[in-house]
């Protein structure tokens, strides 16, 4: 199968560069356009066109030098590297190619930067994160693209097939998403994925800096990013450095042999992350997890190449400013070569000093996943530079955390020993907890009877350290697992598609449970907006007792108590337990039921009650 796609792009590649020949077409440029007054002086651009490795290069433009030109294996691509002084003015000039007797020139603009202050992603934030393809159809003539190398049917009746959600039907439900109280929302990737089978998830890119037309445009894309930051939502972006889909042109004409690790494809990972960090591994096992490609439709980018890590730093910097994205996420990050990534992490700091960027570090312990953090003490070899990481240890036992009786070792004991391994962190406010996300089964394998423990569950997401990530859907109850089809977790939201019987989006739409989920995690989620205590504050717990379990969020004088019954029966305990925090007598309100509640010798909580307290 492999053999059979790689012939069929080797052809596409070959008629494409024989036509750009024939029509003697200028050459193309990655980027395309850059800024002035950048804090790095260096810019890289990546020209291809048929032959032109070999051509001579010439620009006259005031405060800007051509440095070096890098001619790499293949002919068809050159690398320019311009110095742009901090006195460059904004403006356009040409590139000039010669080619023996040929000429070819590229028109070149630099732009002048828009002024702003970024305000990273942080624990004052609530993500909410979107499969674009899933959510709503808000421009149905992008369903069905012309032009596309492998075009795609949407299908909504196939869970692996595209459905036609797209980057305006997002847009148009932003009063949705801000009055449910988040603050933040991450996409999964939106640029391009011109692959077989459609490729609806996005996490095999084959062109960096276009937006995939199914989505939209990439003017929609900075439309919807303007929208939300008048609303005062932030927009992350997901970015896939370690692979690109097999169908990218990288793949078939590579700039550079080393541009790929394993480039014909007979090496897969072993999806052992533990060969990072493990003092004993074996070069074998090591090469495998790190160059071995993610899947067979996924090669392996080699980020240890000097030049394709410079495009890739630009590539992230060039997102940031001209679409204004406020954060990053950085998909299957211990994948790509750890020292590397970090460079290009440094990258983006030094443009954009104090930016947040997280990293899926799927560990299912704490130490593994602390390894990747800035400045970890448990890498003494190399500084990731990787602030943020996503806390999967959390993840992974949330289910039956929330969901099963307290015993000694289960239930929200669980909970208390997973957040005592946090001295493993750097700095445990970055980290992103989550209870479910489009690669996971959801929170709700089936639609439960009540939503005692599905709201415990959001009120700890919400209430406790780090930076909360809900996943599209949870506020209406959407369940069930990956077995079969990972489009079983990836599920449309009734309204969003035309023909939907239902419009989930509005109450009327809802069921009765549905509605009690949605009020009460916005009541939550809008109350923490702002929330200093609960985004900044100390946090100190007590094992829990009975099945209750009570933990105090605290910051300059200011407090919030939880207090959750993780029983399916009501318990009554002895509250002098909580002295240190809840004195006998003391008065508190209940954010959830406006209810004054005063801390007695003796206290009954009903079947998995829940206090927060203030």
């Amino acid at each position: 199968m492999i053999t059979f796609k790689k012939t069929f792009l080797a052809a596409l590649v070959l008629c494409s560069f024989t036509l750009m020949a024939a029509k003697d077409v200028p050459p193309t440029a990655e980027p395309a356009f850059w800024w002035t007054g950048m804090n790095e002086s260096s810019l890289q651009i990546m020209v291809s066109k048929a032959g032109i490795r070999d051509a001579e290069v010439s620009i006259n433009y005031p405060d800007v030098k051509l440095d070096s030109v890098v001619r790499l294996d293949s002919p068809n691509y050159q690398l320019l590297y311009l110095n742009i002084s901090q006195i460059a003015k904004p403006g356009r000039f040409d590139i000039v190619f010669k080619m023996g007797k040929k000429k070819s020139v590229l028109s070149y603009e630099l732009k002048a930067r828009k002024p702003r202050e970024f305000k990273p992603f942080s624990s004052e934030d609530v993500l909410y994160l979107i499969m674009p393809d899933r959510f709503s159809d808000g421009d149905a003539t992008n369903n069905n693209i012309n032009g596309l190398r492998f075009p795609s049917v949407v299908d909504r009746n196939n869970p692996n097939a595209r459905h036609g959600g797209d980057l305006k039907g997002i847009e148009n439900h932003l009063d949705y998403i801000d009055s449910l109280g988040v603050t933040a929302i991450w996409l999964t990737p939106v640029l391009e994925n011109d692959m077989p089978h459609g490729s609806y998830h996005g996490y095999a890119t084959t062109d960096y800096y276009k937006v995939d037309p199914r989505f939209g445009t990439n003017d929609d894309y900075k439309s919807l990013i303007a929208s939300a930051h008048k609303k005062g939502l932030k927009v992350v972006m997901d970015m896939i450095f370690n692979h690109t889909g097999v169908a990218h042109k990288w793949l078939e004409d590579m700039p550079s042999k080393d541009w790929y690790n394993h480039p014909k494809g007979d090496v897969m990972t072993n999806f052992r992350l533990s060969t990072v960090n493990d003092p004993y591994k074996s070069d074998y096992d090591y090469d495998r997890s790190v160059n071995g490609w993610f899947v067979p439709s996924m090669p392996d980018l080699n980020q240890r190449n000097p030049y394709l890590l410079k495009y890739l730093s630009q590539n992230s910097i060039w997102w940031i400013e001209n679409a204004q994205i406020d954060g990053i996420r950085m998909d299957t990050h211990p994948y790509a070569d750890l020292e590397k990534m970090g460079e290009w992490l440094a990258a983006v700091e030094k443009e954009y000093p104090g930016y947040n960027i997280v990293g899926e570090c799927w560990y299912g312990d704490v130490s593994g996943t602390a390894y990747w953090q800035k400045d970890s003490r448990l890498n003494k070899n190399s500084n990731s530079n990787l602030k943020t990481v996503m806390d999967f240890p959390t993840m992974i036992l949330a289910r039956k955390a929330f969901n099963s009786e307290t015993t000694r070792l289960t239930g929200l004991n669980e909970i208390y020993d997973r957040l005592s391994q946090d001295y493993l962190y750097e700095d445990s406010q970055r980290v992103l907890t989550f209870l479910e996300n489009h690669d996971s089964d959801r929170f709700l394998e089936s639609l439960p009877k009540s939503l005692g423990s599905w709201k415990q569950a959001i009120t700890f997401l919400l209430t406790t350290r780090g930076i909360p990530q809900l996943y599209y859907g949870c506020e209406l109850l959407m369940n069930g697992t990956k077995e079969g089809s990972d489009g079983y977790v990836r599920r449309d939201i009734p309204g969003g598609f035309s023909g939907d019987k239902n419009n989930e989006f509005t109450s009327i739409g809802r069921s009765d449970m549905q509605n009690e989920a949605w009020n009460f995690l916005s009541k939550i989620a809008n109350w923490r907006r702002g929330n200093d205590v609960i985004a900044k504050g100390s946090l100190k717990h007590f094992m829990p007792e009975n099945g209750l379990y009570v933990y105090q969020r605290s910051y300059k004088g200011k407090r919030v108590v939880v207090m959750m019954n993780g029983n399916d029966k009501p318990i009554t305990i002895d509250a002098s337990i909580y002295n240190e925090i809840l004195p006998l007598g003391t008065k508190l309100k209940d954010m959830l039921s406006d209810n004054d509640i005063t801390i007695s010798a003796t206290m009954t909580f009903q079947a998995r009650a829940i206090y927060i307290l203030e």
